[in-house]
């Protein structure tokens, strides 16, 4: 693991069915090389559209302007929303925007976060920013307290597999869209969740398969892959 994610924080959040999901936030050296390489990319772009616009007169100079006003402040809302939280540069630096319960962000946050970029920058480069996100447990500017709002690093994503042992097992009792969508997690995600955990939250729902520990553990994953379809 980089030296960078071992001094960054590590964010917890916890699901209501109560399995924890933990993200490295990251800090500000990542953010300030990731802010650089999207800085070089508008600069590129600014320049292309000088020189076109060279060649229109006056309303290319007006358009010019309306184009650069765009693109510095959407640019980054643009690819944070359609480009599941990473700008190119976050994403040449392995870093995401996610929501504080690490879901998407959506457009209210990302245009609230990057508009806050002009409190961040006060009095200069972004000073306000950067002691804000040395003060917060999460590495958050301004922006992102406002918007409720975290840069991670973005891990590798991981196939969500089934035990090719359980079979399929019928329910043997009508269950619920809560149930059955909590059944299908916890088949899915069992090999990152430990045994006794497993175990744990299999007990709350006894009354679906009728045992308890491991024995009522396996006839849920039964009833997980049935629900989806008996795959492997």
């Amino acid at each position: 693991m980089p030296a960078s994610k071992l001094i960054d924080n590590q964010v917890r959040v916890e699901t209501p069915e109560g399995i924890d999901f933990v993200q490295a936030a990251a800090g500000p050296v990542p953010r300030i090389l990731a802010y650089m390489v999207d800085l070089g990319w508008r600069c590129l772009v600014y320049m292309v559209i000088g020189i076109l616009s060279a060649f229109v007169g006056g309303l290319g100079s007006g358009a010019f302007l309306i184009l650069t006003f765009l693109l510095e402040w959407f640019y980054p809302v643009f690819f944070e929303v359609l480009r599941k939280g990473q700008t190119p540069g976050k994403k040449a630096l392995g870093l995401r925007v996610v929501n504080a319960d690490f879901t998407p962000i959506g457009w209210g946050a990302s245009i609230v976060r990057n508009l806050l970029r002009a409190a961040d920058f006060f009095p200069a480069f972004y000073a306000t920013g950067l002691i804000s996100m040395m003060l917060t447990g999460r590495f958050q500017r301004l922006g992102d307290l406002a918007a409720g709002s975290l840069v991670i690093y973005q891990e590798a994503e991981r196939p969500l597999t089934v035990d090719p042992q359980i079979k399929p097992l019928m329910p043997s009792v009508p269950l619920t869209r809560e149930e059955r969508q909590g059944i299908v997690d916890l088949t899915l995600r069992s090999g990152s969740i430990s045994e006794s955990r497993q175990e744990e939250l299999a007990n709350l729902l006894t009354p679906v398969t009728g045992e308890s520990g491991t024995a009522g553990l396996n006839r849920l994953k039964g009833i997980g892959v049935w629900l989806l379809g008996g795959k492997r």
